[in-house]
């Protein structure tokens, strides 16, 4: 039977729950992938005698690829569709990965580990869930983003204990490769269930009755993406969002999921058991973020961003004195601040789509997205750097926790625009 016949005869489950399903898988390997290295930069450097300024070299490229691929890859998915797009993703990750158990030199792990995984990865990231979210949902889709953004971030975690165990009892290679074989083996999967719109299947999106027509892109997608960023630089909105979300970026992805481990190290705490540490993050995450889309859906997004930055901010300023009460301090810390990973998403997907226009809110947030990865490779590099200069992570956990201080407060001026800005026309769908 299928997939069309098989939604028409049980309406009671609509098949936008089906597509939300594998879309939640393909971003919860895809995390994993992204956060692979985090478990690798103490192998590399026993085996290498690499820095952690030289890794984190490597990792940055790969964090910032993966914001800046973002908006092309929401024009990709337009032009293309969204089933070819991620199958596409996924076999560059799959040999991305593969071919690093080969390298001896850090110029490959910056072609592999930077250029190519993070434009794989860059494809299966939030701007994925935006999209399934905008296509298939009308109603609940603060609900669904927040679950799907959940598993990018949860995926990031709950992988890491398995991973530094592999490490530890078989080698960082076999780490490499069976990350791939899990990525190659969601390819299948992705063919046989992901479909591109609601119209293929003759069904209007969850919540509503009326079909919508699929929209025809003929664009450039590189045309298409550089115009969204032309409306978006001419934006006050833009500027906050896209500032707010560069501290968000530094604050978890770049320092705490690239740099946590090796700061738990420094301190005497094993490897596997830090891994334990952002596992735990990421299963509060996944209740957290999930938590923030139920909100967003019912409460004003500005306050709701204000109030996720500040708690951030205090619990970075926390973590340095944490390390001090051992392993209980370091978990209280990890389900505050693992309940606020990545809560920010839901808010502000809304009001991109408030700036700009439903159609765009994708698009938008794809290059808003983009400032978040420059951020988090900017900490990524920076704390590697600092450590490596001081032997520490303090001024770097502190600079976090403070700059998410000054978020919250930009967070509040988000929607008040100008009469300039009043007058603007949104940007085609």
């Amino acid at each position: 039977m299928t997939s069309q016949a098989q939604a028409r005869a049980n309406p009671r489950v609509h098949y936008a729950w089906v597509v939300a399903a594998m879309t939640f898988l393909v971003l919860l390997v895809g995390a994993g992938v992204r956060a692979t290295p985090g478990v690798l930069i103490v192998p590399w450097e026993k085996e290498f005698g690499w820095s952690a300024a030289t890794i984190g070299v490597a990792i940055a490229v790969n964090i910032f690829l993966y914001g800046m691929i973002g908006p092309f890859a929401v024009a990709i998915i337009e032009r293309f569709g969204l089933r070819a797009s991620v199958c596409g993703a996924l076999v560059i990750l799959a040999i991305g990965t593969s071919a690093t158990s080969l390298m001896q030199t850090p110029w490959q792990m910056l072609l592999l580990w930077g250029l190519v995984v993070g434009s794989g990865s860059g494809m299966v990231a939030n701007v994925l869930g935006a999209t399934v979210a905008g296509r298939w949902f009308g109603q609940r889709r603060g609900l669904v983003l927040g679950l799907l953004t959940a598993s990018s971030a949860t995926g990031q975690l709950v992988f890491l204990p398995l991973l530094a165990s592999l490490a530890v009892n078989h080698g960082w290679r076999t780490v490499s490769l069976v990350v791939a074989a899990v990525t190659l083996a969601l390819v299948p999967l992705v063919l046989l269930l992901l479909r591109d719109r609601p119209a293929d299947l003759g069904l209007p999106r969850y919540g509503e009755t009326a079909l919508q027509p699929a929209p025809v892109y003929t664009e450039n997608p590189a045309k298409r993406a550089l115009r969204g960023l032309a409306m978006g630089l001419r934006s006050k909105d833009f500027w906050l969002l896209a500032g707010t979300f560069f501290i968000c970026g530094a604050s978890t992805n770049g320092l705490i999921g690239t740099h946590l481990i090796p700061a738990c190290f420094d301190h005497g705490i094993p490897e596997v058991t830090a891994a334990g540490l952002l596992a735990l993050m990421g299963i509060c995450d996944l209740v957290g973020t999930t938590a923030s889309g139920w909100l967003t859906d019912r409460f004003d997004s500005r306050k709701l961003l204000a109030w996720y930055y500040a708690l951030r901010g205090l619990s970075l300023i926390f973590l340095p004195y944490s390390f001090d009460l051992s392993f209980y301090g370091l978990s209280l810390f990890a389900v505050f601040y693992g309940l606020d990973w990545i809560a920010t998403v839901p808010p502000t997907v809304n009001l991109a789509g408030k700036a700009f226009g439903e159609g765009n809110a994708a698009l938008m947030f794809g290059w808003i997205a983009a400032a978040h990865q420059i951020g988090a490779a900017s900490a990524a590099w920076l704390a590697g750097v600092g450590r490596t200069a001081t032997g520490t992570y303090l001024e770097a956990f502190v600079a976090a926790g403070i700059l998410c201080l000054v978020a919250a407060m930009m967070a509040l001026f988000v929607g008040r625009k100008t009469e300039a800005e009043e007058a603007m026309r949104p940007l085609p769908a």
